[in-house]
């Protein structure tokens, strides 16, 4: 449910199907469409950049890839997480975070952090094997152990982790409009906050229609797992006036007050704001935290700051 921070022509459709022999992956970007495993994914020329191409997965817009410049980001929710991380861990204090991403696309938040952070070691997860390959011939990507694709479902995956092992956690999985069940529950994220080392940040892209439901419940959940909260997006999305995406974020550690964050987010294409704990807890407030099927218990109210 990717959202571009600036207008354009990138809905465009390229017709033709790309055919790759069996066994290759492609040396390059050609716009057209390819079979995946999951479906299919198409390749378009950005109208607006001579050097970016949009990815599409199954008809939804996935990733925005500038090949000439990789800490460029077009998608604005992109912009967020990479300020709220640039925040926490400054580039040029050269931290050597250890990032997973549950959800590849084009890798575009991976290879933005391999190049402001190349001390970085990062996983990409990713369901679609078929489409990992292409990703790979497209668009140059690091490689391992600076940058690894593993194919898998992000739960499994998450679930196989050996504990305080990562820094950061990104979980940007959609189906359709919306991340899959699994991955939004209570239980999941306790195993993601196994996952984090001490310190370690959870951010995720959460959509949604102006009703918010959506958000709220994934904002109760968060932030019934850890202790700290935020939320950022532009003020339309948080008044419920438009279909799109929030960034949150839970760590057991406060996220402070950092006021070069409120004016990067606000200074850019699409002005964003930001919700201490407090607005998100109240924000939260009365919805229901999900939970697994199998370990469903009574549905528990979000805790709400007194």
């Amino acid at each position: 449910m990717a959202k571009r921070g600036k207008a354009g022509k990138s809905d465009r459709s390229t017709a033709g199907v790309v055919e790759v022999p069996a066994g290759t992956r492609p040396d390059g970007p050609v716009a057209g469409v390819y079979y995946v495993d999951t479906g299919d994914c198409e390749l378009v020329a950005d109208p607006d950049n001579s050097n970016g191409w949009l990815l599409k997965i199954n008809g939804v817009m996935s990733s925005h890839i500038d090949l000439a410049d990789p800490l460029f980001l077009d998608f604005e929710y992109m912009r967020w997480i990479a300020a709220l991380v640039a925040s926490k861990w400054p580039p040029e204090t050269r931290p050597k975070l250890r990032a997973l991403h549950l959800g590849g696309g084009a890798c575009s938040m991976a290879r933005h952090f391999h190049a402001a952070y190349p001390d970085a070691r990062q996983v990409v997860v990713e369901l679609d094997g078929k489409l990992a390959e292409y990703v790979r011939g497209w668009f140059d990507l690091p490689k391992a152990p600076m940058l690894r694709i593993r194919v898998g479902e992000a739960r499994q995956v998450t679930e196989s982790l050996t504990p305080q092992t990562r820094d950061l956690i990104i979980r940007d999985v959609f189906a359709g409009a919306f991340t899959p069940r699994a991955l939004t529950t209570r239980e999941f994220n306790d195993h993601a906050d196994r996952v984090l080392a001490p310190g370690g940040l959870y951010v995720v892209n959460s959509g949604d229609a102006p009703d918010l439901k959506n958000a709220r419940e994934d904002a109760a959940t968060i932030a019934d797992t850890f202790e700290h909260t935020m939320i950022i997006a532009d003020p339309a999305m948080l008044k419920g006036r438009r279909y799109g995406n929030m960034v949150m974020a839970g760590s057991h550690e406060p996220f402070g007050d950092d006021p070069r964050l409120a004016r990067t987010l606000l200074g850019g294409a699409v002005p964003a704001h930001i919700w201490d704990d407090a607005q998100v807890r109240a924000f939260a407030a009365g919805a229901k935290i999900r939970r697994d099927p199998a370990e469903a218990a009574p549905e528990t109210p979000a805790r709400t700051v007194s």
